[in-house]
């Protein structure tokens, strides 16, 4: 392990008097810290969709953008789980940071020099290594979420902080249009979509360093104890804190690669992935050929369904910490047979009915993004601390690889050969899937399954 990534070391304790305020003053703080980082690496994540209308004008087919484009699901799940490992053995508050500042360094390549968007071969390779550096955003955030919030409370936290992408994304495109716009204007000529490169990724950078500012790697490293023993909210009966550093070997092979339950939520979350890409990338043209609705509309309705999943997500990260005490299964039951029920009314409503359309978008979008919230928190909630980021890496893994790589590309091929209906034939059985897993894991809570 680089020297400079290695996990903050622990420092003398402080006094009792300043252990409260100061616990207070840094859980505020670094979650900041890993809210905004986080946002910001959405800001660099599917900007390349936006740069692609201008790219179709110098030449590229959508078959060949498409193609490019695929490149940053298939880096970015396996690189969460390939970063995850390294994280967990790493100094969130440097990991975090870094992975955002290389995103930033690869999308102003593209974005500066033309080279880089001269063939798609090349668009590939750079969209591939974005990706990969894109798979050091959420393992350091999930380190940080399990050492300064203790399970009680760890869905409704992570449920907030899990809206950070729903914001990144959705400030995505008007600041990227924007840098179209200011670069265009510069440069005078259609080269201009430059921009959409340029300019988040400067504000990236910005972001990065704040974050860097703000969080800390775990309490020990301030001089704080374990959230546990500060809380008195211990994960098991047996009152364990999970404090001790872990090699990669032990990660692994003791509490990932042969723990049932991480497994159970790796292929639950192929489902889960599979619809809410499914639906959602394959929206506007659904919504224009089967539906008659314009660009104006899809465009609208691609909105609403990203940003329905910040009330949703928070919702279910409640009700999964108060009303089912810690046990993330109910709560993703219930919401993943909501987005069935939503997705059988989004298929079945006739064409001339837009706001029924509508409504069922917003509704899978409020519903879909608590379980995929869910997953990732169950994988923290089922191994050590110090094995989060690997265990959330393998159900990412299993999300992109499985369900959004395969959301673009089988629903394509499905839809081209045998219609919409068999697209959405596909969504249901994975809505029933999905939720089958989710009651295999019903009366699981917390870490109680973690081994001594």
């Amino acid at each position: 392990m680089l020297k400079f990534l290695q996990p903050a070391s622990p420092i003398e304790r402080l006094p009792k008097d300043k252990i409260d305020p100061e616990y207070k003053k840094y859980r505020l703080q670094v979650f900041i810290g890993i809210f905004i980082g986080y946002a910001a690496y959405y800001l660099l994540r599917k900007n390349f969709s936006i740069a692609m209308p201008y790219l179709t004008e110098q030449g590229f087919s959508k078959t060949e953008l498409g193609f490019a484009l695929s490149a940053v699901s298939l880096s970015y799940g396996i690189s969460k789980f390939v970063m995850g490992t390294v994280s967990d053995r790493s100094n969130a508050r440097v990991f975090l940071p870094l992975g955002l500042i290389l995103s930033a360094f690869v999308s102003l390549l593209m974005g500066c020099f033309p080279l880089f968007t001269s063939s798609v071969a090349i668009m590939f390779v750079m969209l591939f290594i974005l990706g990969w550096f894109q798979g050091m955003g959420w393992p350091p955030s999930g380190r940080v979420l399990v050492h300064w919030f203790s399970v009680s409370e760890r869905g409704s936290k992570t449920a907030i902080w899990n809206v950070a992408h729903n914001v990144g994304g959705g400030l995505m495109a008007p600041i990227a249009v924007t840098g179209a716009t200011l670069f265009s204007t510069i440069v005078a000529s259609n080269a201009g979509f430059a921009g959409v490169f340029i300019l988040p990724a400067l504000i990236a950078i910005v972001v990065a360093i704040i974050s860097y500012f703000l969080i800390r790697d775990t309490p020990q490293s301030v001089g704080l104890p374990p959230i546990e023993e500060y809380r008195n909210d211990y994960p098991t009966k047996t009152r364990e804190t999970f404090e001790k550093e872990l090699t990669t070997k032990e990660i692994l092979f003791k509490y990932v690669l042969n723990n049932k339950w991480v497994w159970a939520i790796a292929f639950a979350n192929i489902f889960v992935y599979f619809v809410r890409y499914g639906v959602l990338d394959w929206a506007p043209m659904y919504l224009s050929e089967e539906k008659g609705f314009d660009m104006d509309k899809s465009s609208i309705a691609y909105f609403l369904y990203e940003w329905a999943g910040i009330p949703g997500t928070l919702l279910c990260g409640w009700i999964s910490d108060k009303v089912f005490k810690g046990r993330r299964g109910p709560a993703g039951f219930v919401f993943i047979l909501g987005v069935l029920v939503a997705v059988l009314v989004y298929w079945f409503n006739p064409a001339g009915k837009p706001i029924i359309d509508m409504i069922c978008l917003i509704a899978i979008g409020f519903l879909i993004y608590g379980p995929v919230m869910l997953i990732g928190l169950q994988a923290l909630d089922f191994v050590p601390k110090k094995a989060a980021g690997t265990a959330a890496g393998l159900t990412g893994l299993f999300g992109y690889l499985g369900g959004t790589v395969t959301a673009n590309a089988l629903m394509g091929v499905l839809v081209d050969a045998a219609g919409w209906n068999a697209g959405f034939i596909l969504l249901t059985i994975s809505c029933v899937l999905a939720a089958v897993v989710f009651a295999f894991t019903w009366n699981v809570r917390g870490q109680e399954i973690v081994k001594n």
